[in-house]
């Protein structure tokens, strides 16, 4: 082989290397794929710690007593002791709704009172519950747009006491009030661009995944299938925007799940973009590519929700 043929086999095999997500190690992972059926609590090796059969998901959390709070449902949530893999805390919101409206959950969240926040698609409103599933609180949402599946997909109650809800049929963020008032509201723009359909790259809009409230008092903002995240200011303007090809050799599709860690870094989910690309990504504001993760083997294209569990 002449040198100028060992040069072009080793571009190759480096280009090669570039294109091809790595499987990336060094974080614990809570993640779920409603696709292959499985949330899975994963070591820094992507080995599963603990795993547990699911139907449709859109939210997960790993509360502070090691207990991991998710839903086998659009309708059921379970509080789960992987240790024991026991069950110690389930609710059902069709079965609560005794009116026979139908009714889908694609957010929720412990609280620090120990009520859990349960935010209703198709029945518009927020609830908290105690342990006993008895309403405590309720707060009725604006929505435009009305559908049982995509009224919303995830809200957070913020330290406030406000809960800052991501309305995806309406392709709005609405911030409220703890009376339940709309304080703050933005719609996440096409960028002159008409709405196609689909959940893969190819699609495109204003279908918004999550918001997240930074410590600077911007939002944060996963665009679905917008492809990307916004941060926007209070005044609403547009200081930061992460778009689908910004990071080298990665595609972004359904942007959904946003994790802010200790160091700034942002973690978000890429889910429907195809087995080529990583479904988790771990980032700089810079638009610096730090972890990726990508396993298609115990997961697929519809890994929705994941959150980095590293201990403190």
């Amino acid at each position: 082989m002449t040198t100028t043929h060992k040069c072009l086999a080793v571009a190759c095999i480096l280009l090669f290397a570039a294109v091809v997500p790595a499987r990336g190690d060094g974080h614990r992972l809570l993640v779920a794929d409603y696709s292959t059926r499985r949330i899975a609590i994963l070591d820094p090796a992507g080995k599963i710690e603990w795993e547990y059969r699911i139907g449709d998901l859109h939210d997960l959390h790993l509360l502070p007593s090691g207990n991991v709070l998710f839903q086998t449902s659009m309708t059921h949530l379970l509080e789960v002791d992987p240790k024991a893999n026991k069950i110690v805390w389930e609710y059902d919101a069709q079965m609560m709704n005794d009116d026979g409206k139908k009714v889908e959950v694609h957010a929720f969240q412990r609280l620090p009172d120990g009520k859990t926040m349960i935010v209703e698609s198709g029945r518009a409103r927020i609830i908290e519950v105690n342990k006993e599933g008895q309403i405590t609180k309720l707060i009725r949402l604006k929505v435009d747009h009305p559908s049982t599946h995509s009224d919303t997909r995830l809200a957070r109650k913020l330290e406030t006491g406000h809960y800052l809800v991501a309305h995806e049929a309406d392709g709005k963020v609405r911030e409220y009030d703890a009376n339940g008032a709309v304080v703050w509201e933005y719609e996440v723009p096409l960028f002159d661009k008409p709405k196609k359909g689909g959940h893969g790259p190819e699609a495109w809009g204003n279908s918004l995944f999550s918001a997240l409230r930074l410590p600077t008092g911007n939002t944060l903002i996963a665009t679905g299938n917008g492809h990307g995240i916004l941060e926007v200011t209070p005044a609403k303007e547009i200081v930061w925007r992460l778009s689908q090809d910004d990071l080298p050799n990665i595609k972004l599709a359904w942007v959904t799940t946003l994790q802010l860690l200790p160091n700034g870094h942002i973690v978000l989910g890429n889910c429907h973009a195809g087995k080529s690309q990583p479904q988790i990504i771990e980032i700089t504001k810079d638009k610096k590519v730090i972890w990726t993760w990508h396993d298609f083997t115990l997961f697929g294209d519809a890994t929705s929700n994941s959150s980095i569990i590293d201990p403190p």
